[in-house]
């Protein structure tokens, strides 16, 4: 059996989508033919201190120099050059997306983080991406032959469909995912401002401590808008109060301004959840069109017009939510992802 070190800064079991991936990855590898030693790596990633920057080259050295090193891009694609060249051969990058497009990034920074992944990845013998548009961006602006890219995209479990309600209840709308600027909440907020006079209700649910101060803004924008007793932040739940959310959920909403994937779009989708979203990565453009609403990041007035179609018709909030279930039974499983990730590693040669 294949024997690989899979290291993941911070704690694996953080409620986002790409410490989901890894979760699933990590548990199905084994049955795919790799053994998996999980390395904790400081949690301070993608901006490490010089301590944890000796720390992490501590853990991956222990490491015996014929055991293949999957390293999850939050931290990798913040390696200095060095750091980066002294792993050539070893390493397979798992970039979800790259850390220089994250949204709200001073250009100085982007453009730091976007040198330290360009070298980084120069130096991966393979690199593993969540999506196409990854693929695309990796060859196209960072130098990674496309021979060297192979996309695994996530998968997801089958799921029980969502409870529909009657025809003139309350709308439930569900968003999920951490409150940082590229999740775009302020735009949905703008966009559900403008139809107040519509039957809704709206759920957020994702971890608050990413972006440091973010959800005290966002908190001020809802009260400004007036929509403190129609929106409610409920921070990070655990995977079972998550399931029960998606499923009493009516229309599921994604405001971002940019995806490497969009897991969430999935497991709405298992749900059979009608979907309004951004056209923000390769989940979102995947989606069947009899089952989402898709608009482009950033505009609020589409948005809105998408949202009051689905609110305001609930034949139509039917039709989509079939549309949806009917897709679903064509969702890629997690089992497949492993696959295609083992495949690669077992490849290596160190």
């Amino acid at each position: 059996m294949t024997r690989v070190a899979f290291a993941i800064p911070g704690d694996i079991g953080q409620p986002t989508g790409g410490y989901a991936y890894d979760r699933h990855v990590m548990r199905l590898l084994p049955d795919c033919g790799v053994e998996v030693a999980h390395l904790e790596l400081p949690g301070s990633y993608p901006a490490p201190s010089n301590a944890d920057l000796a720390e992490t080259s501590r853990l991956l050295l222990a490491e015996h120099w014929s055991t293949p090193l999957l390293i999850d891009g939050l931290a990798y694609g913040a390696f200095p050059t060095g750091m980066a060249a002294g792993l050539a051969g070893r390493v397979v990058a798992l970039c979800h997306h790259p850390l220089g497009l994250e949204t709200g990034l001073e250009p100085a920074r982007a453009a730091e983080l976007r040198r330290l992944e360009s070298a980084a990845l120069g130096y991966a013998v393979a690199v593993i991406v969540t999506s196409s548009a990854t693929r695309d961006i990796l060859a196209a602006d960072f130098g990674v032959p496309a021979g060297r890219i192979t996309v695994a995209e996530p998968g997801v479990e089958p799921a029980e469909r969502a409870i529909e309600q009657p025809p003139g209840s309350e709308v439930r709308l569900l968003a999920v995912g951490s409150i940082t600027p590229r999740k775009g909440y302020e735009v949905m907020i703008e966009a559900l401002s403008s139809i107040a006079m519509l039957p809704w209700r709206l759920t957020i649910i994702g971890a608050e401590d990413r972006a440091s101060g973010h959800a005290e803004k966002l908190r001020a924008l809802i009260a400004a808008r007036g929509l403190g007793h129609r929106v409610t932040l409920c921070g990070a739940m655990p995977a079972d109060q998550l399931d029960r959310s998606y499923r009493a959920a009516d229309i599921f909403v994604m405001s971002s301004h940019y995806e490497g994937y969009g897991m969430v779009l999935t497991e709405a989708l298992a749900r059979g959840l009608p979907i309004v979203t951004t056209l923000s990565g390769s989940g979102a453009a995947q989606l069947p069109d009899a089952a989402a609403q898709k608009v482009e990041p950033g505009d609020a007035a589409g948005l809105a017009g998408a949202l009051a179609y689905l609110i305001g018709d609930s034949a139509a909030r039917f039709r989509h939510a079939d549309a949806a279930w009917a897709a679903a039974a064509q969702l890629p499983r997690w089992g497949e992802t492993a696959r295609i990730v083992a495949d690669v590693l077992k490849s290596i040669k160190p």
